[in-house]
């Protein structure tokens, strides 16, 4: 099987780029199956039901949230109508939505999805993810009930995300970080046959402070004092990820390559 996942979509850039190069990519890469994070696509902050609609009609299978799921109020309903937009597993119990979900792929193939809060460095108190993802784990066996497993893993500190591909290592056919919106260059397959990326990155302007337009972050670093909201940067994206090539039996995975298409960075494809 091969998949595609996309890093945090980022503000109008980071939109503009899946709905340039996803539909292309499918095609030429002959991809099965494409999760896309749109954790920041509306404004750099949360997810409209409008933009995800966009995402999901550019080629997505499945869009990823995650801390700031719901910071768009339509998301709360907008999650309940379309399942496959999923959010973090640990998020608020009362929270709307599910965390994970089991896709189909071509072929009859299944594709299970999960997503996680990591609780290093993180703003807000969020539950364990190693005990949320071990009974998605366990109820979805990796080559069994489902021929691939993606966890998406949102965090800030890269030891908690490289633990959590230790502990799904054998069980995942990828682990991949993202919230950080800078791509880590540490692709890997796991002694178990688990792909592994610390961060995937973002899809958007790197000519900017993590996404955001210079000025605001720059002045708030040197003064200490705020003075304007932060807006994304619209310059030209990088459609940043990992690409995976995973055998149907064993979900084990088999190749993975960084990805960075357009926009200012160095380039790099399967």
């Amino acid at each position: 099987m091969k998949t595609l996942f996309l890093g945090d979509v980022m503000g109008r850039a980071g939109r503009a780029a899946v709905q340039t190069h996803l539909p292309r990519l499918r095609e030429e890469w002959k991809l099965d199956f494409v999760v896309v994070n749109g954790e920041n696509a509306s404004n750099g902050m949360g997810l409209t039901g409008d933009h995800a609609k966009l995402l999901l009609e550019a080629g997505a299978d499945c869009v990823t949230l995650g801390d700031h799921a719901f910071d768009q109020r339509d998301m709360q309903q907008f999650i309940e109508r379309e399942p496959r937009v999923i959010r973090p597993l640990n998020f608020a119990k009362s929270a709307p939505g599910r965390g994970y979900r089991l896709f189909d792929a071509p072929g009859g193939r299944k594709v299970l999805v999960a997503q996680v809060l990591g609780q290093v460095f993180m703003k807000r108190p969020f539950d364990d993810p190693f005990s949320a993802i071990e009974p998605v784990l366990k109820s979805h066996p990796r080559g069994g009930l489902a021929q691939a497993v993606i966890v998406d893993m949102h965090c800030e500190a890269t030891s908690e995300k490289m633990a959590m591909g230790h502990f799904c290592d054998g069980r995942a056919s990828l682990v991949v970080g993202t919230h950080t919106h800078i791509p880590t260059a540490d692709a890997q397959v796991l002694p178990g046959g688990t792909g592994y990326l610390s961060d995937a990155g973002m899809c958007g302007d790197y000519d900017s402070v993590i996404g955001m337009e210079k000025t605001e972050p720059m002045r708030r670093f040197l003064t200490g004092m705020p003075k304007a909201r932060f807006t994304p940067a619209t310059g030209e994206a990088t459609l940043s990820g990992i690409y995976l090539e995973s055998e149907d039996r064993s979900g084990a995975a088999q190749k993975v390559r960084m990805v960075r298409i357009g926009g200012c960075l160095e380039q790099a494809a399967p």
